[in-house]
């Protein structure tokens, strides 16, 4: 008697595992805010001559989608990365940039909106033809630049889609180009610190919300 109340519990347990399973919608995904990711800050300021940036590395600071944390520099030669920051460039890990095979395209629209990866028009970096994923220049990617104020401001509703070195998707909006991301930055604001928001869909899907 005792074995067929264990048999019965089971199954009754099974029945109730298997409704919720049913049930139970996919927890939707949570866009995630970095913050004062280092991009090769000049340590010596700027030469107040021509502008150029005091002691940098020239080196990217390389971030993981997956992992939602920064990737060692040593490591650059690696699929671990997926995006890289230096000063207003950014890099995608493919083509000469890295050995991965990441890709990114910028779109325009609403970030909480924009809930699909697009199918195609995906880039990747070349170097030889100075040609880039995210493209350079301002006005041209994802930035302005005042000269009177020599001020970064990113553009609004500018979004980049990346297919990340693992094959899965991402979308990303920069919020600021300086530390603390200063609602209104002035001169005297610190930049090459970004803080962006990006949402990640690790089901390799091309579901973004």
């Amino acid at each position: 008697m005792q074995k067929v109340r264990m048999i019965l519990g089971l199954v009754v347990l099974v029945g109730v595992l298997a409704g919720c399973s049913k049930s139970d919608p996919t927890p939707a995904l949570v866009a995630v805010t970095f913050k004062n990711l280092s991009a090769d800050p000049p340590s010596g300021g700027y030469n107040p001559a021509n502008g150029q940036p005091i002691g940098v590395t020239n080196k990217y600071t390389l971030f993981s989608f997956a992992t939602g944390a920064t990737v060692a520099n040593s490591d650059s030669a690696s699929t671990k990365w997926d995006i890289g920051f230096n000063g207003t460039k950014i890099i995608i890990n493919s083509g000469t940039s890295g050995p991965g095979s990441a890709a990114a395209l910028v779109v325009t629209g609403i970030f909480s909106e924009l809930n699909l990866a697009p199918d195609a028009g995906y880039l990747t970096d070349n170097s030889a033809t100075a040609t880039y994923a995210i493209t350079r220049g301002s006005g041209k990617g994802w930035y302005n630049y005042d000269p009177s104020t020599n001020l970064i401001s990113p553009i609004a509703g500018r979004v980049i889609m990346v297919k990340t070195s693992g094959g899965k998707y991402a979308k990303m909006e920069i919020i600021s180009y300086y530390k603390d991301a200063p609602a209104s930055p002035s001169a005297t604001s610190t930049d090459r610190y970004y803080t962006f928001r990006y949402l990640y869909q690790p089901d390799g899907s091309k579901k973004l919300q």
